[in-house]
């Protein structure tokens, strides 16, 4: 039970928009305390009471917390009552946010790949006046990067699979480590390609 507890649910202003992910722990606090109503598979609404006759009724085959006095159904949004701002949206150019908006594919062999095995390139390398910028820094394999070296695509003879640029969009949430289908109706790719974060140092970039 602890594992499921420390899975992910889609929290949702009272518009119905995404501003967070918070733990299933959290979430069941905020249905227990009012604060929130949990949405079903039909995205009809449940306070805490309903939830709980919701799930007495409920199939064995679903998530579910089961404790001495109950079976509880696991909630994967939830509406915030009283809520009805999204947070401050901010878009850090970061190598994490780097690597999602590439979707984790070096730009040049067009390969996806574990982030422990990428690195940041610079289109136009620093040593030629290239800098540290959205329209400059691209997702690049560790081959690739070393192929590439301090040259422009143009001058090693490899070509980009596009051209980098600066996302229209901001995230207001940090990404889920998984997405579940209930939350497919709340999400676009372009909610969960970038995100806020803590700074990350770009001086790992190479190119």
């Amino acid at each position: 039970m602890q594992a499921i507890l420390d899975t992910e649910v889609l929290v949702l202003n009272r518009r119905y928009q995404p501003v967070h992910v918070a733990t299933v722990r959290r979430a069941l606090l905020l249905l227990c305390e009012g604060g929130a109503l949990a949405l079903d598979a039909t995205l009809a609404a449940h306070d805490f009471d309903r939830w709980v006759a919701l799930s007495v009724g409920d199939d064995l085959t679903g998530e579910r917390i089961v404790t001495p006095r109950l079976a509880l159904r696991v909630p994967r949004v939830i509406v915030l009552r009283d809520y009805d701002c999204l947070p401050q949206r901010r878009l850090r150019l970061s190598r994490a946010n780097i690597y999602a908006r590439d979707g984790h594919r070096c730009q040049y062999c067009q390969r996806t790949f574990h982030r422990s095995l990428l690195n940041l390139d610079h289109v136009v390398p620093r040593a030629q006046g290239g800098g540290n910028s959205w329209d400059n820094l691209v997702c690049s394999c560790i081959r690739c990067n070393h192929r590439k070296g301090g040259r422009t695509p143009e001058q090693a003879g490899m070509r980009l699979l596009r051209r980098p640029f600066a996302p229209r969009w901001s995230p207001v949430f940090r990404p889920p480590t998984r997405r579940y289908a209930e939350w497919q109706a709340f999400l676009s790719d372009a909610d969960t390609a970038c995100w806020e974060e803590s700074p990350t140092s770009l001086l790992g970039a190479t190119g």
